[in-house]
């Protein structure tokens, strides 16, 4: 569903990405790892069209995104820390984004029933805590059906019953086939989630592996002592 071929990205002298190449298909979800400034935020951005590799190609469903914005449409993405026009309210965002995007297909309200936006639709963005900006960015999120889900940290910030409606929505869509990539630090959050991980570095991409196969490599039990005992084997 999504390739990316051999792309590079420099800010300045700093390379982010190097020579990057993957593979991610529909029905998997992607734990998307590794440490401060090892390049994921720009690959998501790369994906997203928001950053321009120098070199390289990214392919979405069969066709590079290079000159294309139509394949966005199809994406559904939660940044980290959601910014939106402080003045205006909720359901004049909600509205906004639906103007935006002309969808005439049917739209998926349940996260903004089970958050219960509809009682808080005339609150200004200005006046919301995060985390009921994280449940308005999840809303949108999954609010067209999309084929791909981009979460940035998407439980940070969200209580603990709004997280597990999330997570349980995010297990819906990877078993309908959607294609999910997360990032988190949290990363016990994700063991009942994820069915890969993608561990980055420096801008390369040490590990890409099925969780399974990760767990019976390393005989551990959790994909955080995995990626550890992984790492403390290179420094040995």
């Amino acid at each position: 569903m999504i390739e990316i071929k051999n792309v590079t990205k420099h800010f300045g002298k700093l390379r982010v990405l190097n020579n990057l190449s993957l593979q991610m298909m529909k029905g998997e979800c992607i734990a998307l790892i590794g440490p401060n400034g090892c390049g994921k935020t720009t690959l998501i951005k790369s994906i997203l069209g928001m950053v321009l590799p120098e070199n390289g190609a990214i392919i979405f469903d069969g066709y590079t995104i290079k000159n294309d914005n139509e394949y966005r449409k199809h994406i559904g993405y939660m940044p980290q820390i959601g910014r939106y026009p402080e003045n205006m309210t909720i359901g004049q965002v909600i509205d906004m984004i639906k103007g935006i995007r002309h969808e005439h297909t049917a739209l998926d309200l349940d996260l903004f029933e089970q958050f219960e936006l509809s009682k808080m639709l005339d609150k200004k963005m200005r006046t919301l805590s995060g985390g009921t900006t994280q449940k308005v960015s999840a809303t949108l999120a999954f609010l067209f059906k999309p084929k791909v889900l981009i979460l940035d940290e998407p439980t940070a910030g969200l209580d603990p019953i709004a997280s597990e409606v999330l997570k349980r929505k995010i297990i819906e869509a990877r078993d309908r086939g959607c294609l999910i990539l997360i990032t988190s630090h949290l990363l016990s959050e994700l063991e009942d989630i994820v069915s890969q991980v993608i561990f980055m570095q420096e801008g390369n991409v040490v590990l890409h592996k099925d969780v399974n196969d990760l767990k019976i490599a390393t005989g551990q039990e959790t994909i955080a002592r995995s990626i550890v005992h992984l790492l403390k084997m290179e420094t040995v």
